[in-house]
């Protein structure tokens, strides 16, 4: 089966609508809503060893608080959560354990002030909910850790730019050797460090071999730096659109990285290598800035998926990225 760009994320009968005008918020986004399925499964990395199914054939338990939330998602039991609203908590990020879905109702689901975690766990699945502001004292707004198949689809995560770099942490970390995720459909925006794939240039033994991550489809937004930052792993990059990205993809450390059909606007260095990562580049379209990496080796990966022109990015992905679906 072919997944194509413009369906990559929605694949039972949810497919995108003709392009929406811009919108800056998840409040915003409620009438551009698109009808998705819980049973829906991802392209990408996350489509491999073994596929990503979440809690799919487990129990469904909708939820509308902090405290169950918490509850509802931890554990190893197959299972759904559906989050009815918004809820508001400064806390650390929530652990989810494997074989987890966790699905945002409609576009009125904003976690702020904490963050999930997913560690030592498998076949989780993260839909249609935003994240704001989770102080770095409580970690990412989404981070990944020792885990593999894991598919983060149309959410919104975000912070701001008006405190210091380090105010907040990462938006969505990839770390000690997470392994076929899929990040797609998604709004990254108003950030510092946005995503990090690999936490530290002496962390090799671990990660080498692992970090294998898909990025289809996504709307980067007033981001400085880490669009995505790749150490060690392998990485796939296709029709994302990147608005007023300072540093954008940074290839590192021997990371091989496929760049196909990506559009940026008003980035510095939309695509540069930092000791010794490597890109093959195709179809991008730039702006103003160049590539940078060193050439690599990454010329095919092994899913199926159809790209869309750099040209017609723009029109597919931004009012159409973020939680914009309903379930």
């Amino acid at each position: 089966m072919k997944f194509s760009a413009l369906s990559l994320g929605l694949m039972a009968g949810a497919a995108i609508a003709a392009p929406t005008p811009t919108v800056d918020g998840p409040a915003d986004i409620a009438n551009v809503a698109k009808r998705a399925s819980i049973t829906d499964t991802p392209g990408g990395y996350a489509s491999q060893n073994g596929g990503t199914t979440g809690g799919s054939g487990g129990t469904t338990t909708t939820v509308s608080t902090y405290a169950q939330f918490t509850a509802a998602v931890a554990g190893t039991a197959k299972k759904v959560v559906v989050v009815s609203g918004p809820i508001t908590q400064t806390a650390d990020q929530v652990k989810v354990g494997s074989n987890t879905s966790i699905i945002g109702k409609s576009s009125s689901v904003v976690f702020t002030g904490f963050g999930l975690l997913v560690k030592s766990a498998s076949n989780v699945i993260i839909r249609n909910v935003a994240i704001a502001k989770v102080l770095a004292d409580n970690g990412d707004a989404i981070g990944v850790q020792l885990s593999n198949n894991v598919w983060i689809d149309h959410v919104d995560i975000s912070s701001d730019q008006s405190h210091d770099k380090d105010y907040y942490d990462g938006l969505l970390d990839l770390t000690h050797a997470a392994d076929y995720v899929t990040i797609s459909n998604s709004y990254i925006h108003d950030h510092w460090k946005a995503s990090l794939v690999g936490h530290s240039d002496s962390n090799s033994a671990e990660d080498t071999g692992h970090l294998r991550v898909t990025y289809a489809n996504n709307y980067w937004k007033n981001i400085n730096s880490r669009g995505p930052s790749i150490r060690f792993g392998t990485g796939h990059i296709y029709n994302n659109y990147y608005d007023t990205v300072s540093d954008g993809i940074n290839t590192r450390d021997g990371a091989q990285v496929l760049v196909e059909a990506n559009t940026f606007v008003g980035s510095k260095k939309p695509l540069y290598s930092t000791d010794s990562g490597y890109a093959v580049a195709k179809g991008n379209d730039f702006g103003t800035g160049a590539n940078e990496a060193l050439a690599g080796t990454l010329t095919s990966v092994p899913y199926s998926y159809t790209t869309i022109a750099a040209s017609a990015v723009k029109a597919a992905v931004v009012g159409s990225a973020g939680n914009t679906l309903s379930f």
